[in-house]
Parts: structure tokens; sequence; C-alpha cells
């Protein structure tokens, strides 16, 4: 895990922000931006969509918050783009190695499995190396597909 990447993270969730947001705030300061409407939206993805309460309800917002973040570099945008051909197939990937490791590391992929506790709250200890390893993985993903994560699909 790259210890860089998690001293950029906890000082984004000791702020308030979820494992979804801090993915997304990660993209954009790559790629010296800012957007703070996105941010506000990937909210919605915190603690397994939306919140959810209910016990074993769904996947941690490391999950779609990834999704995402490599939205922003291969999902068609504006009328003048289209969607890269790869799309589908990174977010697959993306999506099953989140899930194996943190099948591994936690017993499972959900908010639940991961913190130990229904309803818990996020746990930088657990979520901070969980998050270092998707960024790593999201970039390495990206980097794969010929693109640079510093650069968006308008850069």
């Amino acid at each position: 895990m790259d210890e860089h990447t998690l001293q950029e993270i906890l000082p984004l969730a000791k702020k308030g922000y979820c494992c979804s947001q801090i993915l997304g705030l990660l993209a954009l300061r790559a790629q010296g931006r800012e957007n703070p409407e996105l941010i506000r939206a990937m909210g919605a993805l915190c603690r397994g969509f939306g919140a959810c309460g209910v016990p074993g309800c769904g996947a941690c917002g490391i999950i779609p918050g990834g999704a995402c973040v490599l939205g922003l570099y291969f999902r068609k945008g504006q009328d003048s783009e289209t969607q890269l051909d790869r799309a589908d197939l990174a977010e697959a990937e993306y999506v099953e190695w989140f899930v194996d490791r943190a099948t591994s590391l936690c017993g499972g992929s959900t908010c639940e499995e991961i913190l130990g506790e229904p309803g818990g709250r996020p746990n930088a200890d657990i979520c901070g190396p969980l998050l270092a390893l998707a960024w790593a993985k999201l970039v390495e993903i990206v980097a794969a597909c010929g693109l640079d994560i510093t650069v968006g699909r308008d850069g």
C-alpha cells in the first residue's frame, strides 16, 4: 500500500468525507480540478449505497465510488463524446478485484462485513488502507487502458 496515498486519505476522512467521496476527490485532485457538485452527489454512495441501515444491504461505498471514478475517464459526459469501448470491462475488473480483496482481508465487501458490525461508522484504520489499495487499482486500470489519471477526457 502506498503510504503517501494513505496520508492524503486520512485528512479527508477527518474532514467528514466518506469513502466514495474520497475516491472522487483523489481523481479530481490528480487532474488539478475541483467539482463540489460531483463530490456532493457521490455522497449518496456513502456507507454502501446511501447509508443503507438494513443488515447485509449492499456493497461498500468504495465499489460504486471507484466505478464513478472510472466513469470520469471512460464514460460519455456530453453530446460530442462517446463512451470508450473498455468502460464496462474496466468497471467489472475493478468491482471483481475489490470484492475479492475485501473478502480476503475483511470477510466480505459490504460495509457491515468490512467493519464487523451492522450500521457501523467508517473506521479510518480499516477503510483507509482499503481506500489506498482501491486508488492504486484505479490508477492501474486507467493506465492499462493507455490513459493518464492526471488528465481528464477533455484534457
